[in-house]
């Protein structure tokens, strides 16, 4: 059945699961919980048990605007509302209303702000002619990621179930040596007892041959005399 044994700091198992009998019987079960219980009151994690991989550059990817927001949540700030004065379209000031000056600079902004729109507009036209073939094309390309993807993962499943078979294999072909060497022991066991039995045998007989012996020849040495 199932067994650790330590050596030199590794732990080598010898249990066969695809060869071992009896874990389905009564109390196996509940003597595998007990162990896994007691290791786990025994174990006591470190507060970083990765400690020994290489700390990883989290901010190598970070951009200036990333810092900032980080630095704005770390700071517990709120956020900035949403600026809406560039949409803005403001006459001048009640002070500055004969001032050609302002009044170009408000003109200025209306155009900058249609052109704007007419941009967007213009980027809506573009997206409504091209923007499904665009669609097609990016889905394509998730098609064919997706699908060297599963081929991955069959290839990795293959390889599991080629494991699977190779460990199963192994353990059968382990579990029927270590059944035949057990047989042959019990053998070479059970021809000891009946040698060692046998030998006490003769032993036995061959001390009461030795009385015999001495008895018929005090007899004789008696009928002499």
């Amino acid at each position: 059945m199932a067994g650790t044994a330590s050596v030199a700091g590794e732990v080598f198992v010898d249990a066969l699961p695809y060869f071992d009998q009896g874990y389905d019987a009564a109390g196996v079960r509940e003597a595998a919980a007990a162990l896994v219980e007691e290791e786990t009151r025994r174990y006591r994690p470190t507060k970083n048990y990765l400690s020994y991989l290489p700390t990883p550059d989290f901010s190598a990817f970070e951009t200036e605007i990333m810092r900032n927001e980080f630095e704005r949540l770390a700071a517990r700030q709120p956020m900035e509302l949403l600026s809406m004065k560039r949409y803005e379209l403001p006459a001048p000031s009640s002070g500055q209303k004969n001032d050609i000056t302002a009044w170009q600079e408000c003109v200025n902004n209306s155009m900058a702000q249609l052109e704007h729109q007419a941009v967007r507009i213009e980027n809506l036209e573009l997206m409504s002619q091209y923007g499904t073939n665009a669609w097609k094309v990016y889905n394509d390309n998730l098609a064919f990621m997706i699908e060297i993807a599963q081929k991955e993962l069959q290839k990795f499943r293959k390889q599991i179930q080629d494991l699977n078979w190779q460990r199963k294999n192994d353990q059968l072909a382990g579990g029927g040596k270590l059944r035949e060497l057990e047989s042959n022991w019990v053998s070479l066991v059970s021809k000891n007892y009946e040698i060692e039995r046998a030998i006490i045998q003769l032993e036995n007989e061959m001390t009461q041959l030795r009385q015999q012996q001495g008895d018929e020849n005090k007899e004789n040495i008696r009928q002499d005399f």
